[in-house]
């Protein structure tokens, strides 16, 4: 079976198509992909090893303007291009973001059965419009909460969000993946490890709250600290640490970029993250503790209820952005590194929250549409 996979824009859509491609694939499908030539999909695709269609699109204001007159025309005109890729599919997957749009738009012209897939707990603007405009098969969700925010009439399939095959090898290898980790960060193998990161970009605010919170915890010699600053970030916060005239305890590596976050999950006891929603899937399908410092400016609060979620579940503790500098930072640390029941707990709410089977989950609901 053919089955066209849309969306991207931001890796947040691209890496859970991708983990549900390789599982389409692995059970025999013919699987490609559109997006636009302005997202990180026109890099991850192909990496991947999947064919890309790429065709015009913009993003979708949320209010009328001229740039939303120009955001229709666009996925107007690439409609009539998907039909193309979308001819003879057996189904059509939209993952979300503004590019999922002229595909799934598309299927509706050509009677293709389509999936939609919305990662976060509300749902993006994309898929609430297209559940009412492209009449879905099934909408498949990654949190409960974002059940009700979709029109009573649409099907909605709680099947979680797709994690990469090379993350959830974390659930069965993590001993040979933590030794690795050691080595590649010369981290050392007595004491507990932070990781900490906010997205493929970075996070200034949390970087700064991170290195401060290190400072005073400088004479821990039982913790270390993984932070994953962004590219655009790493050079600053490598000036600051350590600081003028000591020698800190506390081991703290810096990177910039990490393409190996197995490793980096391998070695955590705590994660400290965004509340995005593919870190949200990947802690809770490993069954990790976390402090989720959730973005403040996501358009809609998706980060913020997603984070939300899993600390409900008891998988995670939060913080707002506003809220978080170096001492309020190590308090929450301290609190949990020092109390291993804390963390267990957490982990084992985590565990509970996770679907490490979300790709198959998907797949399946992909494969009964086509039927």
């Amino acid at each position: 079976m053919k089955v066209v996979v849309s969306g991207g824009g931001t890796a947040g859509h691209v890496t859970p198509g991708l983990a549900l491609g390789r599982e389409l694939a692995g059970r025999g499908h013919e699987v490609s992909f559109v997006g636009t030539d302005r997202g990180v999909e026109t890099r991850m695709v192909p990496a991947a090893g999947f064919e890309l269609h790429v065709v015009p699109s913009r993003p979708l204001a949320r209010r009328i303007s001229f740039e939303a007159i120009r955001a229709l025309g666009a996925a107007a005109a690439a409609v009539g291009e998907c039909r193309r890729f979308v001819s003879g599919a057996g189904a059509v997957v939209g993952m979300g973001g503004y590019a999922s749009v002229p595909a799934a738009l598309a299927s509706r012209r050509d009677r293709v059965p389509l999936v939609l897939h919305d990662q976060n707990a509300i749902p993006g603007l994309a898929n609430r419009a297209l559940s009412r405009l492209a009449g879905p098969r099934a909408v498949a969700v990654s949190f409960r909460e974002a059940e009700p925010r979709f029109p009573r009439r649409v099907r909605t399939v709680l099947t979680g969000n797709p994690v990469r095959e090379d993350v959830l090898r974390v659930r069965t290898d993590r001993a040979a993946l933590a030794a690795e980790a050691r080595s590649v960060f010369g981290l050392d193998e007595n004491r507990r490890t932070l990781a900490v990161f906010g997205g493929s970009l970075g996070a200034l605010n949390l970087n700064r709250a991170a290195v401060a919170a290190c400072g005073l915890l400088a004479d821990r010699s039982d913790l270390q600290m993984v932070l994953i600053t962004g590219p655009e970030h790493v050079e600053t916060i490598r000036r600051a640490w350590p600081p003028p005239g000591e020698a800190p305890a506390l081991l703290l590596r810096i990177e910039g970029f990490v393409d190996r976050m197995d490793l980096v999950y391998a070695a955590a006891d705590l994660v400290v993250a965004r509340g995005g929603a593919s870190s949200v899937a990947e802690v809770s399908a490993l069954g990790l503790p976390s402090l989720l410092v959730p973005y403040p400016h996501a358009a809609a609060g998706e980060q913020l209820a997603n984070a939300t979620a899993l600390q409900r579940a008891g998988g995670a503790s939060v913080m707002l952005d506003r809220n978080v500098t170096g001492e309020t930072l190590r308090e929450r640390i301290v609190n949990l590194v020092d109390h291993p029941e804390r963390l267990a707990a957490m982990a084992s709410g985590a565990l509970a929250f996770g679907r490490p089977d979300a790709a198959s989950r998907l797949a399946d609901l992909v494969e009964e549409a086509a039927a």
